[in-house]
């Protein structure tokens, strides 16, 4: 390799670090004008902010709730009902879609229903579910889970099916079976697509708990947004709207991590 060749390639690397710091401050530049702006629109009288509220009194009912643990309460409540509910959608999504694809012939039979199930408001089964269930955190679970098992099933199904049939017909060359093709092929293939329906997953569970939270909890922060709308403590619902996009940027932030650990493994050891 020449010396012009290799000094190309190193600045295409400075390039592309270069602009990765440019995305990543002009993102966090967008992020601070917008709570500056926010901030200055309540004290000179742009916005109003009882109904608005504003950043520093968003921080003071933080901090005062954190005082007393009550807001790490809360934050603790829907955590744990989204882990619960998405792993719960991780692990049933992924023992269905191996059914399916083990079973053709029920899977075309069920891919109508699936995606009716799929298209289906969940919001509207919400109170169906409170009155099957009962006002728990049953309800809640249910609801997150409903919001995000069939789109994973669909998902996953297609992309067991969409394989690469040239290595399928090598295992059978090779003498193995079905189960060989699952453990070897059909699941390490497929890990991208299980971690990007992760990736959506998150959100859609922690989506899904806020509704069963609106509708059947006296915990969470799903809780707090409709109690603080009800009392007019609108700090609260504004407070935990915030809590919820920095809770949601992180979980997504931490999948987003753990793809690229598993992306640079497959790099490491493509053979496998």
């Amino acid at each position: 390799m020449t010396e012009p060749t290799i000094s190309s390639q190193k600045a295409y690397l400075d390039q592309l670090k270069r602009r990765k710091k440019q995305i990543l401050f002009s993102q966090i530049f967008i992020c601070f004008l917008f709570i500056f702006l926010w901030e200055l629109g309540t004290r000179v009288g742009w916005l109003n902010d009882f109904i608005f509220s504003s950043p520093s009194r968003i921080l003071f009912t933080f901090v005062h709730m954190a005082s007393d643990g009550t807001i790490f309460y809360h934050i603790g409540i829907t955590l744990f009902e989204t882990f619960l509910s998405f792993f719960i959608v991780l692990a049933a999504g992924i023992f269905l879609s191996i059914l399916l694809w083990w079973n053709r012939t029920v899977a075309a039979v069920l891919e109508p229903y699936l995606i009716t199930l799929n298209s289906l408001p969940k919001t509207a089964l919400a109170p169906i579910f409170i009155v099957w269930l009962g006002n728990n955190m049953k309800t809640i679970i249910v609801c997150a889970v409903s919001l995000a098992i069939f789109s994973t099933v669909i998902n996953l199904t297609t992309s067991f099916i969409q394989t690469d049939p040239d290595k399928l017909l090598l295992i059978r060359t090779l003498g193995g079976n079905r189960k060989d093709m699952l453990k070897k092929v059909i699941i390490p293939g497929s890990i991208p697509n299980i971690i990007s329906n992760m990736k959506v997953n998150i959100g859609l569970c922690l989506v899904g708990v806020i509704i069963g939270e609106f509708l059947s909890a006296n915990a969470g922060l799903g809780y707090l947004i409709v109690y603080g709308s009800q009392v007019f403590k609108l700090d609260w619902v504004l407070m935990s709207i915030v809590i919820l996009c920095v809770i949601a940027t992180a979980l997504y932030g931490f999948l987003g991590l753990i793809e690229k650990l598993i992306s640079r493994e497959q790099a490491r050891h493509p053979s496998d």
